[in-house]
């Protein structure tokens, strides 16, 4: 059982970096060019793109959701888990939360400064960014972090159903973070895209490296 997990671990680890490698191909050859047009106008006003489909109150709630992203919500987020943990006496938890969490943060900034890609011009961004676009950072550390914590509260919880709806939380959530960026005009859908998929696959190998740790009595047995 452990070597079949093992196993379809480190498959979806090589499937979501490979299909990163696919959308960084695309986005610098500029293949992709009229795929993320096409999604970016669907969340868009036909008669103005300056204005986002829906109610007022739908822009004000994908602002909000946004920055549960952003890398202050992130970092105070996780520091207060950090705390927590080093309080239980779960040291090497506690590192490995900080592990994955720091290292997908400097993943994604190294990404963007290597690919430097500009962010979208064709409508009006309804937040102002200047850093680079791809891939999207608060996609990338909403996978990250919601799914490294996800995965962690899951592990502590014995009853199924409870581990079931932990992990569909930190998916949604993850979930509307990223869209949250294509409909505020910051972020190309394949700019998302690509954060959700190194994202994942940085949170996926961060959690079976700490289960070998945890094999090896490096990390606390019971987290």
């Amino acid at each position: 059982m452990l070597e079949a997990r093992t196993l379809i671990a480190l498959f979806l680890i090589v499937g979501a970096m490979l299909l990163f490698a696919e959308f960084v191909d695309r986005v610098v050859d500029g293949d992709i060019r009229a795929f993320d047009e096409r999604v970016l106008l669907a969340f868009r006003d036909p008669n103005n793109p300056s204005y986002p489909i829906g109610p007022a109150w739908l822009q004000i709630m994908f602002r909000d959701i946004t920055t549960l992203g952003g890398y202050a919500v992130v970092m105070l987020i996780s520091f207060a888990v950090i705390g927590y943990l080093l309080m239980d006496g779960k040291r090497g938890a506690a590192f490995w939360v900080l592990a994955s969490v720091g290292g997908g943060a400097l993943l994604s900034n190294v990404l963007k400064l290597a690919i430097e890609r500009s962010r979208p011009d064709l409508v009006a961004r309804l937040v102002e960014v200047n850093t680079p676009s791809f891939p999207s950072g608060h996609a990338t550390l909403a996978a990250v972090t919601y799914l490294t914590l996800g995965a962690l509260l899951s592990r502590v919880e014995a009853r199924r159903r409870a581990k079931i709806y932990v992990l569909t939380v930190a998916v949604v959530l993850t979930f509307l973070i990223g869209v949250s960026r294509i409909y505020l005009g910051v972020h190309w859908p394949t700019d998302v895209l690509g954060g959700w998929c190194v994202g994942a696959a940085w949170a996926m190998l961060c959690w079976r490296i700490a289960l070998a740790l945890q094999r090896s009595g490096r990390v606390e047995s019971d987290v």
